[in-house]
């Protein structure tokens, strides 16, 4: 599995405090998208924010990684834990288009055990 999801970005190139505009005004859609990868366990991804500075490949694209919190609840088992995550990202931005899109890490998909 490797999810992708695209944000609108309304600046001309990617930069430190245009990332904090992006962490600060998509925080509800970064948690959506990195909660895809933990549903499976019931965790849902909060709190999002960068860990460090992003690493430009080019002028549009590279890699950041995001530090988040893990909230696993579930009220029949008395359960509500927290503990905090990171995620490497890939990023592309397309001028053209005022986009940028993020691809989270690939996790591959364990198939069915045979019996």
């Amino acid at each position: 599995m490797q999810e992708s999801w695209t944000f609108d970005f309304p600046f001309d190139r990617p930069s430190s405090d245009r990332w904090s505009w992006l962490i600060l005004n998509q925080q509800r859609d970064l948690g959506i998208f990195l909660s895809y990868y933990y549903k499976r366990q019931g965790a849902v991804a909060e709190k999002v924010r960068l860990a460090a500075e992003p690493q430009l490949d080019s002028l549009d694209s590279g890699t950041l990684i995001l530090r988040f919190e893990l909230v696993y609840f579930n009220a029949c088992q008395d359960l509500h834990e927290t503990q905090v995550e990171e995620m490497k990202l890939s990023f592309q931005f397309d001028a053209a288009k005022k986009n940028l899109t993020l691809v989270g890490a690939y996790w591959p998909a364990r198939e069915p055990d045979e019996i």
